[in-house]
């Protein structure tokens, strides 16, 4: 039989917090809240949770530090923050930090449900995919391997982050595919976040800084001017595409 989904809730409402627990509770997942960022972290951190909801302005640790403590995780927690700062720099911190989704108080708790559910289904959907395409994927030494998570160029190792991973994955799996800002986050975080493409563009650059020789002219994710960017298969001649 399979366990419930365990979620986590860092919430210092505990009107808002009770009808999160209401509503997720009535789709079946076991919820935990915490009402101050110290015992959130402290709960974060004893591991085994499949998302964590999580607010910024909180008592003790504040929530862009527990969302930077989760992805410094062996383990990829799905986080969706909330938050009454709907400030758009608080918006992309929160995503450029590791967050799958942003929701701005006041929201409607259907959709946070909504999607909680879909993210979930997301994840389980990659985690499928990974053991279906087992096999570690080479490119021009360029080395992935989709169980372990592990990336290698030329034999040397890559620190990447979990959604860097990700998106490195979902190119090299569809090469020489023209894929726009829109496409991939609708692909790799999940669904649309209006008004952040250039998110991608900040996790494509550090994604060329890390697997390209020269970032500057990159030779493995190439800018298709007007349309987006594609994965080379085999890396082009320096200078062969605009960064």
């Amino acid at each position: 039989m399979d366990h419930p989904k365990r979620i986590l809730i860092v919430e210092d409402d505990l009107h808002m917090a009770d009808l999160l627990k209401l509503h997720l509770g009535d789709e079946g997942y076991e919820v935990v809240h915490c009402a101050d960022g110290n015992e959130g972290l402290r709960r974060l951190e004893e591991g085994g949770w499949d998302a964590l909801i999580l607010d910024l302005m909180l008592p003790g640790v504040d929530g862009l530090e527990i969302c930077r403590r989760a992805r410094a995780m062996t383990r990829y927690t799905p986080i969706i923050i909330t938050s009454a700062r709907s400030s758009e720099l608080h918006r992309i911190l929160g995503l450029e930090l590791g967050a799958d989704d942003y929701l701005a108080k006041p929201f409607s708790v259907l959709e946070l449900v909504a999607r909680v559910k879909a993210l979930l289904r997301r994840v389980d959907a990659m985690a499928r995919n990974g053991r279906i395409d087992a096999g570690t994927l080479e490119s021009g030494g360029l080395s992935i391997d989709p169980i372990a998570r592990e990336v290698t160029v030329r034999g040397k190792p890559l620190d990447l982050t979990p959604r860097e991973f990700d998106l490195l994955y979902f190119f090299a799996k569809h090469p020489g595919k023209v894929f726009s800002r829109i496409d991939l986050l609708n692909a790799v975080w999940g669904y649309q976040h209006e008004g952040y493409e250039h998110t991608v563009n900040t996790h494509i650059n550090r994604l060329r800084a890390k697997i390209e020789t020269d970032p500057a002219q990159p030779s493995r994710i190439l800018t298709v001017w007007g349309r987006g960017y594609k994965f080379s298969v085999e890396p082009a001649a320096a200078g062969g595409a605009a960064s």
